[in-house]
């Protein structure tokens, strides 16, 4: 019961204080303090009660926000998933623990073999123990620790090399372009299909409709082409990919780029720190220049292919083209954007 109740706590007041004081809930930090409620209650698991075992989890909870804090701030070091704040700080805070919590009321307290905590009458005995046996681990690792470094160093070295650093260590080490390669899934037009009706695209009925100025420059009247482009998340080129080809577009250019809109000013939190920093996304450009298929029900396809209401949707653009020449047979205006059967 102490296992579930303790990194429960902890979740709701790291939520509850991040809310405040940011204004909404810090997801990473909500994380990170049900993690360090779990290593808070370790110690203490089996000699504590219920009670304790929530006041350990709002400590706990607390502590893991203080602990990104002294260390970005104060300290100026660099943890970016919080593994001090959650397991050096709460490892200790629990192994404290148990010297304040400990309870004869606790199923484990028998066989455990130690003093009640402080709050429940056992006085300093069993926290002094606690501290020492926590101040001869840290004795103990500091002594260790610090040796097999130096060997290290001394060695094989603790650092990789400039270059290496800037090629990446899954080129140089594995073998591999990236070891999160596995996770860029590729999605069958059905899958896609069924995500779209599901609501991750908008009905085209309810889309906005788009109004196209005439085009009065003569050239681009000829040959009746535009080029329409589209930038996107990279996530949703499978969807537009196959809206795309059922319209009847017969050919794409699709380029990654890093961009941003308007908001790149907006005030986001991570971990507590405010993030206000105009941040390139990942994002893809796809081109494509149509004479025999309409703007219009390109537009169309493409707003209902990405359309999820939520920043970052992206944007379409449409320009006229003065002229299109294929080289292969020396075609140009309409004809060169028609392909032979079978080409």
């Amino acid at each position: 019961l102490t296992t579930t109740v303790a990194p429960a706590v902890s979740t709701v007041v790291a939520m509850l204080f991040t809310w405040v004081k940011y204004g909404k809930p810090d997801v990473s930090m909500c994380l990170n303090a049900s993690l360090a409620g779990l290593v808070a209650i370790t110690a203490p698991c089996d000699v504590a009660d219920c009670a304790g075992a929530a006041i350990i989890g709002v400590v706990s909870g607390l502590l893991v926000i203080f602990g990104v804090w002294l260390l970005d701030y104060v300290l100026h070091v660099d943890d970016p998933v919080g593994a001090v704040a959650v397991h050096c700080m709460n490892g200790i805070w629990g192994t404290i623990a148990v010297g304040l919590f400990a309870t004869s009321s606790a199923p484990g307290f028998e066989l455990a073999g130690i003093n009640e905590g402080l709050f429940y009458g056992g006085g300093l005995i069993q926290l002094g123990k606690q501290l020492g046996g926590m101040g001869i681990i840290i004795v103990w690792t500091l002594i260790t620790v610090t040796l097999t470094f130096f060997i290290i160093k001394k060695t094989i070295g603790l650092r990789v090399s400039a270059e290496e650093e800037i090629i990446g260590l899954d080129k140089l080490e594995h073998g591999l372009d990236s070891s999160y390669a596995g996770f860029a899934l590729q999605y069958t037009e059905e899958e896609v299909e069924e995500a779209i009706v599901a609501g991750v695209a908008l009905p085209e009925k309810d889309t906005i409709p788009v109004k196209l100025v005439p085009e009065t420059t003569p050239s681009s009247k000829d040959i009746s082409a535009h080029k329409i482009v589209i930038i996107t998340r990279q996530n949703k080129f499978d969807a537009l990919k196959n809206a795309m080809n059922r319209i009847g577009v017969t050919g794409m250019t699709v380029i990654n780029v890093m961009g941003c809109g308007m908001q790149k000013g907006k005030s986001e939190y991570w971990r507590g720190a405010p993030v206000t920093s105009m941040d390139l996304l990942p994002k893809i450009k796809v081109e494509i220049v149509v004479a025999k298929v309409s703007v219009d029900t390109v537009v169309a396809a493409a707003k209902k292919a990405l359309y999820t209401g939520h920043i970052g949707d992206g944007k379409i653009f449409v320009y006229p083209v003065d002229n299109v020449i294929k080289v292969r047979t020396g075609e140009s205006g309409y004809d060169a954007l028609q392909d032979d059967e079978g080409e």
